[in-house]
């Protein structure tokens, strides 16, 4: 096994213009406060407020008080205000409504600061051709989030007074994979000349690190989704069972129990204890990765990414136990979102690692 330090070199990200990189670092930021502002919308159930989805005229908010009574009088129609907000007032209506505006606001506003430089820089020559190709997914990927997201609000709209865990974790899903790919492209943009770490085994295990970290992304949306926080707000048993019992009963592994999964407890006891699995088993496979990793420390880049890592680790573990033992009722919304921004947060330091450890090494 070799523990050689190349150069890996990717010139045709060499010398690219600082307003260009700039202009990454600032769409990633977007993209990072887009899913915070979601993870906002979604704790405090505004998610379902605007009925409509109007790419240019749902651009301004209602004007005037027929225009807000009229928005009102559709929220009215939807089964979260028949089921669990019946009586709400209008400022009630208007605070879960800006959060659902300011969303959607966002998002728009992510497209203008994208589209326009980038035909400026391209028309500059500013952009080589693999970036322009990268960014061309981007695009992609931003509009398939979009999409979804849609398909995530119309879920609530029909029968459930909130929206399907399932295609929420898929919008949440497909953002993750949008702010990856992007901070993979800045990565390339930023640091196309980087001290690598030849060591197979090592790039192995940082794989599967980042291969968990995005398994337990996917398990804390569904978690999310079905606030199985509600139902287990201990630590570390769950209600004085280290597994619920409800897990362990053969018959309640069904299909009608995993899709229905707001008419039983199964489906937030199995989701949480997979969480909390997955937490372990990835805290035990990060320690082990700085053991083996520590060789290889004389890289000073690869050894203060390490060290961040096990740090979001940690800091990752814990949001999750004070956001889980204070679900008394509700979630709490502010510990509920810096939850979700640190598996950003950890998502990145993995990723970072893996750049180092992936990359092309010249002999």
């Amino acid at each position: 096994m070799s523990k050689s330090i190349g150069l890996a070199t990717a010139s045709a990200y060499v010398g690219i213009h600082k307003w260009v990189k700039f202009w990454l670092c600032v769409g990633l930021f977007m993209v990072v406060m887009q899913v915070v502002i979601g993870g906002i919308t979604r704790l405090t159930g505004s998610g379902l407020s605007i009925t409509k989805w109007e790419i240019v005229i749902g651009t301004l908010p209602p004007m005037n008080g027929a225009a807000w009574e009229e928005a009102f009088d559709l929220y009215k129609e939807t089964p979260q205000y028949k089921k669990i907000n019946d009586g709400m007032s209008m400022s009630e209506f208007k605070f879960i409504y800006f959060w659902e505006y300011f969303h959607r606001l966002w998002a728009r506003s992510m497209g203008f600061v994208f589209a326009l430089p980038f035909f400026f820089f391209l028309s500059r020559g500013w952009l080589p051709k693999p970036l322009v190709r990268r960014l061309g997914v981007v695009i992609l990927l931003a509009a398939t989030v979009a999409s979804f997201g849609w398909i995530m609000v119309a879920s609530g709209l029909i029968e459930r007074p909130w929206v399907n865990a399932y295609k929420l974790t898929g919008h949440l899903s497909l953002a993750f994979i949008l702010y990856s790919y992007l901070l993979w492209t800045i990565f390339k943009v930023l640091k196309p000349k980087v001290e690598v770490i030849n060591n197979s085994m090592l790039r192995n295990w940082s794989i599967a690190i980042t291969a968990v970290v995005s398994i337990q992304i996917i398990l804390g949306g569904i978690m999310s989704g079905i606030k199985a926080g509600l139902f287990y707000p201990t630590w570390p048993d769950m209600n004085g069972e280290v597994i619920p019992a409800i897990v362990l009963h053969a018959e309640a592994w069904n299909v009608d129990n995993i899709v229905n999964y707001d008419t039983n407890t199964f489906m937030p006891a199995l989701i949480q204890t997979l969480h909390r699995t997955t937490a372990y088993i990835l805290t035990i496979m990060i320690l082990y990765f700085l053991k083996v990793a520590s060789s290889q420390f004389t890289n000073i880049v690869f050894k203060r990414s390490v060290y961040l890592l096990v740090f979001m680790l940690i800091i990752q573990f814990l949001l999750g136990v004070f956001t889980l033992i204070n679900c008394k009722g509700s979630i709490p919304v502010g510990l509920g979102v810096l939850h979700q921004a640190g598996a950003l947060v950890l998502l990145s330091f993995s990723l970072f690692v893996n750049y180092l450890l992936t990359r092309k090494v010249v002999q």
